[in-house]
């Protein structure tokens, strides 16, 4: 049996090993309880450990001390792309991440970060909470022995930095550029050369040339980062992740294990997370464009053509998934929410900013 076929069988219950890893071990003795979080992210990286670390935190005081979260940056335990092993086997109790990292083990992680052309962050919670979205993370995590919320959001992100301005989807062609999930794949599909790097060494592989661009975040996170500082070709718009959600994630048979009330702890710490860390993006966003700006940042767009051309790619790469059951299954149930989700936002809010603009200039 093949690894996808595997993986799909079990999400749907197909595999009594599966199901038997996932059953639900005794409670630990009372008394306080540290559990250790790995993170993909660099100590102190703007935005995403600042994530982890409010989460973590939250769970802490929350529980009275009782739950105590340690807190480790990339690295420090396991490397920023080895969190997920980590975890679902128990070497460590919990990662936050973005989901996306890991379509390796399953391509369906990736809509809960982010999929090109996908769901702003509203939208995304609206069919996290209020739709099956859930429900679908739950159903990975029982075949990878996992416990997974939305725990931060990064808002939409930009399109990102360049050495030279992209004016067709040909410039696209034989580019050294870091970009994770299926967005990077679909880049790929434009002849790119992908790179998925940490975070963390991103600067460091932009300034040596051996990227010729990069998207990290947005413009406080990718100031605070010092891309400024390497080129100032900026593109503040993209296509590939347009409300990216991070994820904490709990060894399952750990998870288990924990109180009622630990549990429920977890879960809306984490909640809480992601309204917070979306907030503390879109707070700081707009100053650090102004700042990058006056450094002589060029702030551009990409044209119609290339949009288009990463419309195209986009939907080839999501295609090439679709023989795989569980991918297929949340892919309409994610385009279906983010259609009714759009029809209501677009009408009330999207119209209602368009006037405010042009009223308040």
């Amino acid at each position: 049996m093949d690894r996808r076929s595997f993986i799909t069988k079990a999400a749907l219950g197909g595999t009594a090993a599966v199901a038997a890893g996932t059953l639900a071990a005794p409670a630990y003795a009372q008394g306080n309880r540290t559990l250790t979080m790995v993170t993909s992210w660099g100590r102190g990286l703007a935005g995403v450990f600042d994530a982890a670390q409010h989460v973590a935190d939250n769970i802490t005081a929350m529980s009275d001390g009782t739950l105590t979260i340690e807190v480790k940056a990339a690295g420090e335990l396991v490397g920023a792309f080895e969190v997920f092993d980590a975890v679902s086997s128990g070497q460590a109790d919990m990662y936050h991440a973005a989901d996306y990292y890991f379509v390796g083990q399953h391509p369906g992680y990736a809509f809960f970060t982010s999929v090109p052309f996908g769901m702003a962050a509203q939208e995304l919670v609206n069919w996290y909470h209020h739709g099956d979205g859930r429900a679908f993370h739950d159903q990975l995590g029982e075949v990878f022995n996992l416990k997974s919320f939305l725990a931060g959001n990064t808002g939409a992100q930009a399109g990102g930095w360049f050495h030279k301005e992209i004016n067709s989807a040909e410039d696209f062609n034989g580019l050294k550029f870091r970009m994770p999930g299926l967005g990077g794949e679909a880049l790929g599909k434009l002849g790119a050369s992908v790179q998925n790097l940490p975070g963390s060494e991103v600067y460091q592989a932009l300034a040596s040339g051996a990227l010729d661009g990069t998207e990290w975040i947005g413009p406080w996170a990718d100031e605070t980062a010092g891309f400024q500082e390497i080129t100032k070709i900026y593109y503040t718009a993209g296509f590939h992740e347009p409300g990216a959600g991070l994820s904490l994630a709990t060894n399952l048979e750990v998870f288990n294990g924990l109180s009622t009330a630990h549990q429920k702890i977890i879960e809306v710490a984490s909640a809480e997370a992601h309204q917070w860390s979306l907030a503390q993006f879109l707070n700081n966003n707009g100053a650090a464009l102004k700042r990058l700006v006056a450094e002589g940042v060029l702030i551009r767009e990409f044209n119609d053509s290339v949009w288009d051309a990463f419309g195209a790619a986009s939907t080839e790469v999501l295609d090439g998934y679709m023989d795989d059951a569980l991918f297929a299954e949340i892919r309409a149930s994610y385009n279906a929410s983010m259609s009714s989700s759009s029809a209501w936002i677009q009408n009330a809010e999207g119209t209602y900013r368009t006037q405010r603009d042009r009223i308040l200039g």
